[in-house]
């Protein structure tokens, strides 16, 4: 049985937001809603909880911490862990959060009430947006895959690891435009997949594995802290 995973070199990403915009497009994202994110670190934390240690790229992209000579600057792509022990699974009480045999977690809008108990249970910060309006766009025109999800007032959206592309057999939209070559993508289960070589001998950490969901988003190290 498949079971889709990612794994993301920290030494190659640049933080240059290819990924946040290649999602954004091909999802036809509205205005205040990003399944994808790149954050701008400015310490060693790794636990997940982002606080002071990481913000958002947008208000300071390319801005070292620390202090001189000391100084830190390392980028932090964040999106849904796809978990293999959700907790949005367990508190949702439509059934709207759904996990595929695959391992895909996603939220059926037809079934999402916008209760947010998702959002709560989730211990990654941002990874889920509950839309209380209608959606608005930054263009006239709609942008994107034909299948992009819908987009509508009162439901929570997040990462879908693109689950419409992978059902006809692409990868996700964040995978093909990333300059650096820092995502890789796959069945976790198959030691030849791409993903499951990027990982071999790598040391790697996952976003707050004493969660107990069991992320299947993997962050690999930079070569200094192997």
């Amino acid at each position: 049985m498949t079971r889709y995973g990612m794994a993301i070199d920290l030494y190659r990403c640049i933080g240059c937001q290819a990924c946040t915009t290649a999602c954004k497009i091909s999802n036809n994202l509205p205005k205040d809603i990003s399944y994808n994110v790149v954050y701008t670190k400015t310490d060693h934390d790794w636990d997940g909880s982002f606080g002071t240690a990481v913000v958002k790229g947008a208000l300071a992209n390319d801005n070292a911490g620390g202090t001189f000579p000391n100084c830190i600057l390392e980028f932090m792509p964040i999106q849904c862990q796809h978990c293999e022990n959700p907790s949005c699974l367990r508190v949702c009480p439509t059934g709207a959060t759904q996990k595929r045999d695959d391992g895909i977690v996603w939220v059926d809008p037809e079934l999402c009430i916008g209760c947010g108990a998702c959002i709560m249970a989730c211990p990654y910060e941002g990874v889920r947006t509950l839309s209380e309006g209608d959606p608005e766009y930054y263009l006239d025109v709609v942008v994107g895959e034909y299948d992009a999800p819908k987009h509508m007032a009162g439901i929570v959206e997040k990462c879908t690891f693109c689950k419409n592309l992978i059902d006809r057999g692409e990868v996700p939209a964040c995978m093909d435009l990333c300059p650096g070559r820092a995502r890789y993508w796959g069945d976790l289960d198959d030691p030849n997949s791409e993903v499951s070589k990027a990982i071999e001998g790598r040391k790697y950490h996952k976003l707050r594995e004493g969660a107990g969901t069991a992320p299947n988003v993997y962050y690999l190290l930079p070569p200094e802290r192997s």
